[in-house]
């Protein structure tokens, strides 16, 4: 009897630990699901006879060898960091491993070792990273196929709420990922290449470099790019393209207010702040601004970022809470703790609000001197705030392709990404049926 590992019952573990269980009832396999909560996992399994749930804690390094050496398969759904730690006992103990997160440095330096030991390393087969790499490849590969040239290739992905949800939110926004990677992101310098010139843009200035796309049906969206699209050059294959740029879809408004926690320095998370224990939104906001004891930090604020008192970024901030007198509610934090502290107060999704998964890609080519263009658009829409969109499409393509290595379809070894066609065409194939289904789109 095979038996599969998950490591981690977070939000995104639910989908993929529902199509699990109805696997192994399918085909006599059995389940273990380890979180440090032992309430959650138990939660997750829901009582099926195939699944097993118990207490797990990734720095027990005796208890990681010992419930890694006992299964057939591994599925990580731990914090990014611990990915490499179950990877290398994996490694030695011979077991293959899944995870749909990015690829680090430390993972890429198993590959060797795991090709001699005949192990699969699995890596960003979730969302996005994932479900993007997948269905980019088989419109890239089609193309190619055709021997067309591709000429450029833009992507975006972006976690939002459905129409509908929540409509007094002027955000159009809550949390359906892990609210610090939120608040992080965008840290850095983003890379990409557009009309054969390389570009970059500054964290300062990110959140004002939008680009605005329409997808039919569901209205207008705004774009920002993602940090480094130049690494998908080679990820690809796509070295002497004219245009690559990846980026992250919120709704129109969203950017130039968040903008603003970007200049205050309320996004920086290398220092701790004073006096948070007694510290209010209000006064949190305050700190950033001079000093001035007679005008207000509505004032102050208007003043300093150039905004309209009555203008829809103020009402942002005001809805979220910013002004409020509010206790923040943590004893010490960094800015961006304190502003995720704050932000999860108004941005944590209701039982009854859904969400909703918007993936598009933009693809241009010559089909001998003739400029073509198509468009590939996935929208996918949550049931409630357990079985989101999220935690579907991020869950269910790990899942499915642990399914196909147990099964003996998936005969590779080493580091991957879902970006080879007998990887990626049965996991896309699976998910169309699922009712998570690319439309393509020939617009030119």
């Amino acid at each position: 009897m095979k038996l599969i590992l998950v490591l981690g019952a977070g939000r995104s573990a639910t989908s993929l630990i529902d199509y699990l269980i109805k696997q192994c009832s399918a085909n006599d396999w059995k389940l273990r699901v380890g979180d440090y909560s032992l309430d959650l996992a138990k939660n997750k399994c829901n009582g099926s006879e195939v699944a097993e749930a118990f207490q797990f804690d990734i720095n027990d390094h005796d208890q990681c060898v010992s419930e890694v050496e006992k299964a057939d398969i591994v599925i990580s759904m731990l914090p990014a960091n611990y990915h490499p730690l179950v990877a290398k006992v994996c490694v030695e103990k011979g077991v293959h491993m899944l995870t749909a997160s990015y690829v680090s440095n430390d993972m890429k330096a198993l590959d060797e070792e795991a090709k001699k030991k005949g192990v699969f390393l699995l890596n960003e087969c979730g969302l996005d990273p994932g479900i993007d790499h997948m269905s980019a490849m088989q419109v890239i590969d089609k193309i190619r196929g055709a021997g067309h040239k591709l000429t450029a290739f833009e992507s975006f992905t972006g976690g939002l709420l459905a129409p509908g949800t929540d409509d007094d939110n002027p955000w159009e926004y809550k949390f359906t990922w892990n609210p610090r990677n939120v608040v992080l992101a965008g840290q850095g310098i983003v890379k990409f290449i557009q009309e054969d010139k390389f570009k970059y843009i500054p964290y300062q200035k990110l959140f004002r470099r939008t680009e605005q796309v329409h997808i039919p049906g569901y209205g207008y969206f705004e774009g920002y790019a993602n940090r480094d699209s130049l690494k998908y050059l080679d990820v690809y294959g796509l070295r002497g393209i004219s245009t690559i740029y990846r980026g992250t879809f919120r709704r129109p408004g969203f950017c130039r207010t968040w903008d603003i926690f970007v200049q205050l320095g309320a996004t920086d998370d290398s220092y701790e702040m004073e006096g948070v224990s007694e510290m209010t939104h209000r006064e949190f906001l305050n700190s950033f601004l001079s000093y001035n004891p007679h005008d207000s930090v509505e004032l102050k604020l208007a003043h300093y970022m150039g905004l309209d008192l009555e203008g829809p970024e103020m009402h942002r901030m005001k809805w979220v809470g910013m002004f409020d007198k509010e206790p923040v509610g943590l004893d010490k934090g960094t800015p961006a703790q304190i502003l995720e502290h704050i932000l999860k107060k108004k941005w944590s999704l209701e039982p009854e609000d859904l969400d909703m998964i918007v993936m598009w890609h933009k693809f241009e080519y010559l089909e001998g001197d003739k400029k073509r263009e198509i468009h590939s658009t996935l929208v996918a829409i949550g049931d409630d705030s357990v079985q989101t969109a999220m935690a579907k499409t991020v869950g269910l393509p790990v899942a499915i392709a642990a399914k196909m290595v147990l099964k003996g379809e998936i005969k590779e070894t080493g580091v991957h990404i879902p970006i080879k066609k007998e990887i990626y065409d049965p996991i896309l194939k699976e998910l169309d049926e699922l009712g998570f289904e690319m439309s393509e789109k020939q617009v030119l």
